[in-house]
């Protein structure tokens, strides 16, 4: 079970949640929006128009935007609950 989250290099956020994810063992892809700029459509359609980032997008569709570690683990305890 994955997610994809949405980054740029300069998010200290995102490096803060990377290190988090990585900590926790959990499994996840980047896509830096500064480097595959079609990526940002992605990012302003969860955040009204907004580059906000990090930006995480499951495999259910849903999105959660700067969410702590315990919300990346709830939501992905969810979707295994739901088999998604």
């Amino acid at each position: 079970m994955s997610f994809t989250m949405y980054t740029t290099p300069w998010c200290g956020y995102c490096h803060r949640l990377k290190s988090q994810l990585d900590r926790e063992g959990i499994a996840y892809d980047i896509v830096d929006i500064e480097q595959q700029p079609e990526a940002a459509a992605i990012v302003e359609s969860a955040n009204n128009g907004n580059q906000t980032v990090p930006t995480l997008v499951y495999t259910d569709g849903t999105a959660q935007t700067n969410p702590s570690i315990a919300q990346v683990k709830a939501k992905l305890d969810e979707l295994q609950q739901l088999g998604a």
